[in-house]
């Protein structure tokens, strides 16, 4: 009979984690802001640079795919934002997992999200209102394992999601606005 030692996954700091809650906890409307600039190279390709962290961290690169007239060198402004929405549930899954003592061993996020584009970016497609454009629907597995029950782990990932930042971007409407940068 093997023993065979489990192996978890990296942890984060649980006290700097502790720290970062007392922090919201006295500061409940603290925000931050995230700032990207991005710039085109021809087609669809674009390099963006996130301008508040190192600079030597390298551009998010995105374009389209063949179908959609791109070079497909890298992912679709679609598949960027389900990228966004993964990385933010598995930070939420993990931080939950560590605040409640639970070593994880696997965590994986699957995505998909149905999204259309007949109205071609608004360059002479069909006539679409807002609402009927962008992701009409986003479905989330997650793969994850640990030293906790099924239902602990499902708690913990549906509490991930109830906080996700991401998420609840998509979830919720937002203030949003676009106009010319000044020269």
């Amino acid at each position: 009979m093997s023993t065979e030692e489990k192996k978890y996954l990296r942890p984060i700091d649980r006290a700097g984690l502790e720290k970062f809650s007392e922090m919201g906890r006295n500061n409940p409307d603290r925000r931050g802001t995230n700032k990207v600039q991005t710039i085109s190279v021809g087609q669809y390709r674009t390099l963006s640079y996130l301008t508040n962290r190192d600079p030597s961290h390298p551009a998010v690169v995105v374009d389209e795919p063949y179908h959609l007239l791109g070079e497909n060198t890298a992912p679709a402004p679609g598949e960027v934002v389900l990228s966004a929405l993964g990385g933010c549930l598995a930070v939420g899954i993990t931080a939950v997992a560590t605040w409640r003592n639970v070593k994880l061993s696997k965590l994986e996020v699957f995505l998909e999200g149905d999204i259309g584009n007949s109205a071609a970016w608004g360059a002479g497609g069909a006539e679409r209102e807002p609402a009927q454009m962008g992701f009409q629907a986003i479905r989330v597995k997650v793969d994850i394992e640990g030293d906790a029950t099924r239902e602990e782990l499902d708690d913990i990932v549906q509490h991930a999601n109830h906080y996700s930042p991401v998420a609840n971007t998509m979830r919720n409407p937002i203030a949003f606005e676009i106009s010319l940068k000044d020269k």
